[in-house]
């Protein structure tokens, strides 16, 4: 490149370029930031402007980086004129990687030229930080502060500009070639520096692709960091605005951040018309060079008619990519905590009950999944990151509201929450993320209509939620758990040991005749398996009237891999879970488990839950048939520390078997998945005499997988007054699945002793299968 009118070289340096993205690469693996880019990867390949909000410094190099890792390209990028005012190391380090200063003569035909000949451009439309995140005003225009003008303004158009006039360009160019004018053509091929008419004609006819790519940090902390205090040995008074700089971006550097690139709908300046084309040819035969474009003087009325016809289209096209801009936040809890306090304040409700605000807070994560134009973070997508919302246990809340009451905007009292008069102070822009970091995540979402919509949607909804709609609600996050992990686990790095399982039936949880009534069941499939396990059993009693749910333990139909990495804690959160959803349909709830869902029954019966009628446990595995299980502790703890010193997985990490059910079953067992499985025998045991409600153990006598023998210890250890054991002649393990000696109308046989009266009679169906005398106990009795 020449040199430019300020006698600077900004041609880029490769060399510079490669070893700015070596660095940053080596220092994102070191910094707590985790970047994560959304949307259609291709963009990056086919988009030539990229747009970005700014809300840090160290934004600037990201989107370069970023584009240069996924397609080699070199980007332009547009830097504040008072980086380059010293001509010092940081100047020359940003001209060499792409950087040119917003007051650069000729900067925008530079532009055009490069973009041409298909190098990329990152532009931050809002011309400089927004702190405060606002850029929507009172009459719903986008403008955002000014702190040189200490007002709001208007978005800048440079990019609008960019790609309007560069449409015009390449308009008047494709016309010269359809009119045959070939002497304009070679002038302008010239001109722009392009070997021939044909390569030039090529170049105007791709599309001026704009990507609005809105960048979204959660959570955004104020803490004191390491940052600030090893800045702070250097310089003794640091200034609020350097202070609050250090604070919020260092602690997004420096701790666990999500740090989402959201790729939006690409966009395309306006085409002229076809009663305007001609005026676009003469246009490009009055211009000789590309500046002029830039700066035009129209000599004739339908040129300054196509001037003001321009001025239109890059008003519409800025207004366009902002929304696209704005309206791609990646939304997370604290964004609808924030929206949802604010409007509670306007609402006049100064005070608010812990329980309450928990459950308005999960109803606008519901309402906000179910509309469109709403990108949820991971964290909402996934129901292990804000279910725990209803239990109070959410570790994101729990920052929210940390942060919340350390800036004084909430008082956190004995039962909820005492909004402070703080919360509706206006704060400067340099201070506001130190003073009300409420404030700013509110309106980091404010033109999201929709996320309002959840808000006032979950507030509507909140005196109805109960019964049936509390049960769909929460079996929909149970349906988006399943499908959030069978995603999560589809990556290559999988794919050897998922590619040797063989189950085909559906895994996902399932729940039958949903509605009120008298009694449910809730059913728990067993290790390696599936609800498809206990699918049969499930119709049949919803045949005959019951609501029942399906549920899945976590880690199961899914992957291997998924199994691998859950302790046995999680499978009994999703009994508990299950458990929920058939107690918001009925006051009395029966639990039905099968070998690792019948330890799981017995261990939630001993947590003594309202309205537990009784359980049902089938080949509860408290002693194991295969010698190899003893030595399951000590290869556990071998994989561990092999993947401690190395990047192995461990010495074993899975452990084939043949299963009965392989459509069901997983055939690759996670040997931490069998570590689990003991450690769950472990604590079984110890809570085995803290089940109070009737039990009925139904155990194969030559069953292949779990010693019988164990089912006599825990119908001696239950603490339950009324349980019974019943014995069933087979040397097969899945008694329940296979139906195999009546074990379904010993069971329902049950129910009906307990009291479960179902809207039809739970009769067993005639025909082969049925239960005969010699195969089960006598009737229910004590002890």
């Amino acid at each position: 490149m020449e040199r430019r009118a300020d006698g600077h070289d900004y041609a880029i340096d490769p060399a510079t370029y490669a070893w700015a993205a070596r660095v940053f690469s080596t220092v994102e693996r070191m910094l707590k930031v985790r970047i994560r880019l959304h949307g259609d990867h291709e963009l990056m390949e086919r988009g030539q402007i990229f747009l970005f909000n700014h809300f840090a410094r160290f934004e600037t190099f990201i989107p370069q980086y970023l584009i240069h890792r996924h397609t080699g390209a070199y980007c332009r990028s547009i830097a504040s004129q008072e980086f380059f005012a010293d001509d010092d190391v940081l100047a020359g380090f940003l001209r060499n990687v792409g950087a040119l200063p917003n007051n650069l003569p000729g900067l925008l035909p530079l532009l055009a030229r490069e973009l041409l000949h298909g190098r990329k451009l990152v532009v931050f439309p809002e011309g400089g930080m927004v702190k405060d995140r606002r850029v929507v005003d009172e009459t719903g225009a986008y403008r955002v502060y000014s702190p040189t003008a200490h007002e709001r303004r208007s978005h800048h158009t440079g990019a609008a500009v960019l790609a309007q006039v560069l449409e015009t360009l390449k308009g008047g160019l494709l016309q010269a070639a359809q009119r045959g004018d070939a002497e304009t053509l070679a002038h302008w091929v010239e001109e722009l520096g392009f070997a021939t008419p044909e390569a030039l004609l090529d170049a105007a006819r791709q599309p001026t692709l704009i990507v609005p790519t809105t960048i979204t940090f959660y959570p955004i902390r104020v803490k004191d960091n390491l940052l600030r205090r090893g800045t702070e040995l250097f310089r003794r008074k640091l200034s609020r605005r350097i202070t609050e700089e250090l604070l919020v971006e260092g602690n997004i550097l420096l701790r666990d951040t999500d740090m989402d690139l959201r790729l939006g709908t690409p966009l395309t300046p306006t085409a002229w018309r076809w009663g305007e084309r001609p005026v676009v040819h003469r246009l490009l035969r009055h211009h000789r060079k590309l500046d002029d474009y830039f700066a035009p003087t129209p000599p004739t009325w339908d040129l300054r008619l196509l001037a003001a016809g321009l001025r239109r289209r890059i008003l519409q096209l800025r207004n366009d990519y902002m929304r696209g801009l704005y309206t791609g936040v990646t939304v997370n809890l604290s964004h609808l905590a924030a929206r949802l306090i604010l409007t509670l304040v306007e609402r006049g409700e100064n005070e608010i009950t812990r329980v309450r605000f928990q459950r308005l807070l999960y109803l606008a994560v519901k309402q906000a999944q179910s509309r469109d134009r709403v990108y949820m973070h991971r964290s909402l997508e996934d129901p292990d990151g804000y279910l725990t919302v209803l239990d109070g246990a959410c570790a994101g809340l729990q920052q929210f509201e940390e942060m919340a009451a350390e800036m004084q905007l909430v008082e956190l009292t004995d039962s909820g929450y005492r909004f402070l008069p703080k919360l509706r102070l206006e704060h400067t822009f340099d201070t506001i993320r130190l003073e009300n970091l409420v404030t700013v995540y509110a309106n980091e979402v404010a033109p999201i209509r929709p996320v309002d919509e959840a808000i006032d949607a979950a507030l509507k909804l909140e005196p109805e939620w109960h019964g049936v709609a509390r049960a769909e609600m929460l079996f929909d996050d149970e349906l988006r758990g399943h499908a959030y992990d069978r995603r999560a686990y589809r990556k290559a790095r999988y794919a050897t040991i998922n590619d040797a399982e063989t189950a085909t039936a559906d895994g996902a949880p399932f729940l039958l005749n949903g509605q009120a009534a008298p009694f449910g069941v809730l059913l728990v499939h067993g290790f390696l398996a599936s609800p498809a396990e206990l699918r049969g059993l499930g119709e049949r009693l919803a045949g005959a009237g019951l609501p029942v749910l399906g549920i899945r333990l976590k880690g199961h139909a899914t992957s291997p891999w998924d199994l691998r990495e859950h302790a046995w804690e999680a499978w009994l959160d999703a009994v508990r879970r299950g458990y929920r959803i058939v107690a918001a349909l009925c006051p009395q709830v029966a639990v039905v488990g099968f070998s690792t869902g019948g330890a799981l029954a017995l261990l939630l019966a001993a947590e003594r839950p309202a309205g537990l009628a009784g359980v049902v446990s089938a080949g509860v595995p408290l002693v194991f048939r295969h010698p190899g299980m003893a030595f399951v502790p000590l290869m556990h703890q071998a994989n561990r520390f092999t993947r401690w010193v190395t990047s192995n997985d461990g010495v074993m990490p899975f452990r084939r078997h043949a299963s009965e059910h392989p459509e069901i079953n997983y055939q690759n067992m996670p040997i931490r998945g069998l570590n689990e499985l003991h450690r769950m025998v472990d604590a079984l045991r110890a809570r085995l005499g803290q089940v109070a409600c009737p039990v009925l153990q139904l155990q194969a006598t030559d069953d292949p997988v779990v010693d019988p023998a164990g089912a006599e210890t825990v119908h001696d250890l239950l603490g339950a007054p009324v349980r019974r054991l019943c014995w069933i002649a087979s040397a097969r393990h899945g008694i329940v699945h296979e139906e195999i000696g009546g074990s379904h109308d010993v069971i329902v046989d049950f129910l009906d002793e307990i009291g479960v009266r179902a809207t039809a009679p739970l009769q067993p169906p005639a025909g082969p299968g049925a239960a005969g005398p010699a195969d089960v106990a006598p009737a229910l009795a004590p002890g």
